[in-house]
């Protein structure tokens, strides 16, 4: 039966270029953890609920400043007008929250769009980080389809028995979330303990399925940052008078307070180095592209490893045979940066397929950009003209990866290929149960991690 009840000319368009398909972002990442305060318009009304911010300017409007130090020492030696001021952390008394600075690292280092998860304001925590509390917060993460990454930088400071178990049990949960989710990756520092590596192996879990989905850092950096040291920043003052804040400080002598200030801001901070290389993360999928192994870059702000890791030490560390956990270090090289990331494997370090961290997240960003865009042919005829428009779709996606450098090989034949169709992929019984089954398969590049260089001797031949 026709269509069309009146006399007259009708137009009908006819598509005939297949669907597009847009990747998804590759380095949003959600970061975990304390706040000063979490409000958007009343008072923690922010708490555990994912919020976007695109830079320091916002996270300091909804979620607040560092926690003001209380482990500050300031040491005065010699004697008026020739004292020397110097400052320390006490770390018995130091702030255990580092979300702040973790963030001021992340966007000194190319970190763009990202997420907080506010777990507790500093009042709410009393001074403790909670494993509850962050596995809590990776919980209201997995609600944002757009996170790719995941970052609890505050883990390294759970204290007390069995902290060891505990930070690696908030990673774990972390990995489970990706492993069920599977587009988004892990990015964690080594627990700081006597035997950090051999305690990382033997800790984390064994299943190389939650594995190939995160990546460990080590060691932690000193950086350039500042800590806080407003006037009612509490010091201990020595060889100068009692314990005060800088403000009374300020008030009995502006020349120690002028100097104190200099001396505070002169320390070196201790931090975790998963937000600056998440950071790091970013800029190279930008410039280069998430294909690309965020590694051999200098870490912005840093002053230098905690730990000098030689290449001997290192070797020990990238390739085990036993558990094949595999860590990335950060080293510093005379010439060319303090804090260079030098490593770029997955936890899963012996795994021939996943071993690599642009490998596994090229992956992500594939996988989750076809399923978008695959979601238009739900309740499509499952049919021949349906599987070509799939087929065409999918097949353009992969051609433009291979033509950015993405996918090796010297043809599209040889970078990729789709597979979708009765008898190929599907037999009568899927397409009668309403299964539309395609097959990928990527040729993805890989780091070129050992370069070899041979040399010989050339002997002199006689005319």
């Amino acid at each position: 039966m026709s269509e069309f009840k009146t006399p007259g000319v009708y137009i009908k368009e006819i598509p005939k270029l297949p669907p597009s398909i847009a990747s998804v972002e590759t380095a949003i990442p959600a970061f975990i953890g304390y706040t000063e305060k979490a409000q958007r318009k009343v008072a923690n009304d922010l708490l555990r609920i994912p919020t976007r911010i695109t830079s320091m300017m916002e996270y300091e409007q909804y979620f607040g400043k560092a926690q003001p130090e209380t482990g500050i020492v300031v040491d005065f030696t010699g004697v008026a007008p020739n004292q020397v001021a110097t400052a320390r952390i006490n770390p018995a008394t130091a702030s255990v929250h580092l979300l702040y600075y973790s963030l001021q690292m992340f966007f000194a280092n190319g970190g763009g769009p990202c997420y907080i998860v506010a777990v507790k304001t500093y009042t709410g925590a009393a001074g403790t980080i909670t494993p509850l509390d962050l596995r809590n917060g990776i919980d209201d993460a997995g609600t944002i389809n757009e996170v790719t990454l995941l970052v609890v930088p505050e883990s390294v400071n759970i204290k007390g028995a069995g902290a060891l178990g505990n930070y690696y049990g908030v990673f774990d949960h972390a990995l489970t979330q990706c492993v069920a989710l599977q587009d988004r990756f892990t990015v964690m520092d080594v627990f700081p303990t006597a035997n950090p590596i051999a305690d990382l192996r033997s800790t984390t879990p064994g299943d190389l399925v939650k594995l190939k989905y995160g990546a460990a850092y080590y060691p932690r950096l000193y950086t350039l940052l500042t800590y806080d040291h407003s006037v009612e920043t509490q010091v201990t003052i020595t060889g100068a008078g009692p314990s005060v804040n800088l403000s009374l400080l300020k008030a009995a002598n502006n020349a120690l307070y002028n100097m104190a200030t200099a001396a505070i801001s002169n320390l070196e901070m201790l931090l975790p180095a998963a937000p600056a290389v998440v950071g790091q993360y970013a800029t190279t999928d930008r410039l280069r592209g998430v294909w690309k192994a965020p590694a051999n870059v200098n870490i912005s702000l840093a002053i230098r490893p905690e730990i000098i890791v030689t290449g001997l030490q290192q070797a020990g560390m990238n390739v085990d045979d036993v558990s094949g956990k595999s860590v990335n270090v950060i080293r510093s090289f005379p010439g060319r940066g303090p804090a260079i990331i030098w490593g770029a494997r997955t936890l899963a370090g012996n795994d021939n397929e996943w071993r690599y961290v642009p490998v596994r997240r090229f992956f992500n960003m594939a996988e989750e950009s076809s399923k978008n865009a695959s979601e238009q042919f739900v309740f499509e005829p499952n049919d021949q003209n349906t599987w070509t428009r799939v087929k065409a779709m999918l097949e353009n996606y992969f051609t433009k990866q291979w033509n950015d450098g993405a996918l090796m090989g010297a043809s599209t034949a040889e970078a990729f290929y789709v597979h979708i169709g009765l008898g190929e992929t599907m037999s009568e019984l899927d397409i009668w149960e309403g299964r539309m089954i395609v097959e990928i398969g990527l040729a993805v590049v890989r780091p070129a991690e050992f370069i070899i260089l041979t040399f010989m001797h050339k002997m002199l031949e006689e005319a």
